[in-house]
């Protein structure tokens, strides 16, 4: 089968690379949170997709993907400035360069099939969209792991596009995302491509294919989600305390008894309202635990005055002034009548540069950004912290931070036996942008994928909490709407019974769909193959 031979002269190469230059980076922002179209998932991908499809210079593209990228990415994570700003545009870079990786097999591959049968279409459709799930998986462990807005993030307020999630992970979402938008090119290009008495047959395979995998992979599973109103059952109140403490003075010890007294503040008001649980959030106290015992008897004091046990995020200093010292950042509960617990979580995935610096000695001139003792290290147990309620022992996953991002944590914690997932973090270091946001994105996406309630508690925010189906149920605001205010509140949690002590097939299976993924990526390559001799 010959390629389809579809040139772009040189001297008009600059004005799609000028469309796709400013328009990929303008979709992309709108459909990440906090902008509000993530239908625009669905077709972000189009202008470059249809530009690569009529095989432009590959000098041109090369450059305009990682321009077009690179500024995209830089919008996202725009809110790293506060914390570095070399940093910030050197991810951005990185991130643009190799998000391109993909684009340029788009740009190899979707030349040659533009003419050909239904079949190599499909296969190329379906294999580009497998090698962006691997890519995206890939990036969950590269260098460490930087998992942050897989292309799902975008569906978070959408529970019916998450009806996947149980099933294959968030993954399965952005598999269907790119499929998509890999039909509409399709479409696109047979309307621009055609002859006008053609037009009418508008079917395309590439499309037929992505809109029945949509329709299966949502509204098909979607039984659950719809016609759970019924099996709903009251379960736990929460109380959520938000200090906002600026990060300049968390740590200063001149304003160490002045956070402490915010902490009481808010606690004594929720727990007027008789609380099942009170949550605090990452690192909430300015004290380090096991090395100051005031801080045990303070914690004390607080859960009794509290009349429940608090749930806080807090650093954690074992074996300290020995050779042996090590320093966690983790989490604790602290219950009214039993006291401090001697059992805490230490968080598993550490931020490199913010609390550890990796590569040991190679690096050992740089040091992290988190002003508290030396290198963390991370937690190896997955296993729930047991809270003692008014009404029975609850087991709650923590997950630390930006933990959340990262499936396998959520999925391994739910698989130890967690009934009820707990974030606790600290967006502050961010200021008051986007950051907050679309970390509370992937809070939803780790609720749908173990069908386990998620509760948020952040030092400025985004708290609140999502349920079973990725379902944001709440979130604290103030007077004015935002996000960003010091305070709390209690909310009241409701579940499925039908998912009560049940384990998804996801939280089960793990990432098989991404081995599947791979394989389709590399049966594509294979089927395709023959046209590898094209000139293009």
């Amino acid at each position: 089968m010959p390629a389809a031979s579809i040139n772009v002269p040189s001297a008009s190469a600059k004005r799609p690379a000028l469309v796709v230059l400013l328009l990929t980076p303008l979709l992309v922002w709108l459909a990440f949170p906090p902008a509000r179209a993530p239908e625009l998932a669905f077709v972000f991908a189009v202008p470059a997709l249809w530009w690569g499809a009529r095989a432009p210079a590959w000098r041109w593209f090369v450059a305009t993907m990682v321009g077009a990228w690179s500024l995209a990415w830089g919008v996202l994570i725009a809110w790293l400035y506060h914390v570095t700003l070399g940093g910030m545009l050197a991810l951005a870079v990185f991130l643009g360069c190799y998000t391109t990786l993909w684009f340029l097999a788009a740009r190899w591959i979707l030349p040659r099939v533009v003419r050909a049968g239904a079949g190599p279409k499909v296969v190329a459709a379906v294999g580009l969209a497998a090698l962006w799930v691997v890519g995206e998986w890939v990036r969950s462990w590269l260098f460490t792991g930087f998992p942050w807005l897989t292309l799902a993030a975008t569906q978070w307020q959408r529970p019916i596009l998450l009806s996947l999630c149980p099933y294959v992970g968030a993954y399965g979402v952005s598999f269907l995302l790119i499929l998509v938008n890999l039909g509409v090119t399709a479409y696109l290009l047979r309307l621009s491509t055609a002859r006008y008495d053609e037009r009418r047959r508008w079917f395309t395979p590439e499309l037929g294919v992505a809109l029945v995998a949509l329709l299966a992979g949502t509204f098909g599973l979607a039984g659950d989600l719809v016609g759970q109103g019924r099996h709903r059952e009251a379960w736990l109140r929460v109380g959520i305390v938000q200090p906002y403490i600026p990060q300049s003075l968390k740590w200063d010890p001149a304003a160490a008894n002045e956070n402490l007294l915010i902490l009481e503040r808010e606690t004594v008001r929720i727990g007027a309202a008789r609380p099942d649980l009170v949550l605090w959030p990452e690192s909430a106290v300015p004290y380090i635990l096991k090395v100051q015992p005031q801080l045990q008897a303070w914690f004390e004091a607080r859960a009794r005055a509290a009349g429940a046990p608090v749930l806080s995020g807090v650093v954690v200093m074992e074996d300290a002034g020995t050779p042996a010292e090590r320093w966690y950042n983790g989490a604790v509960v602290v219950d009214p009548e039993r006291g401090l617990q001697a059992e805490y979580y230490a968080k598993r995935h550490l931020v490199p540069f913010g609390e550890y610096v990796p590569l040991g000695r190679a690096l050992s001139w740089m040091k992290k950004f988190v002003p508290i003792g030396d290198n963390f290290l991370p937690g190896r147990s997955a296993a729930p912290l047991t809270v003692s309620t008014r009404r029975r022992p609850v087991a709650a996953g923590v997950l630390v931070c930006y933990e959340d991002v990262f499936p396998v944590l959520a999925r391994r914690s739910a698989a130890a036996g967690a009934e009820l997932l707990v974030n606790v973090t600290n967006n502050a270091w961010y200021g008051e942008g986007a950051a907050a946001y679309q970390h509370a994105a992937h809070s939803a996406l780790r609720a749908a994928e173990t069908r386990r309630l998620l509760v948020r508690c952040g030092n400025g925010g985004w708290s609140g909490w999502f349920d079973e189906y990725g379902t944001m149920r709440e979130v604290l605001t103030d007077a004015r709407g935002s996000v960003y205010f010091r305070g709390g509140a209690m909310v009241a949690l409701t579940r499925d019974a039908r998912w009560v002590g049940r384990l998804t097939p996801y939280v089960v299976h793990g990432d098989w769909f991404v081995a599947v993924c791979a394989g389709l990526a590399v049966l594509a390559a294979l089927r395709l193959r023959r046209l590898a001799a094209s000139p293009h």
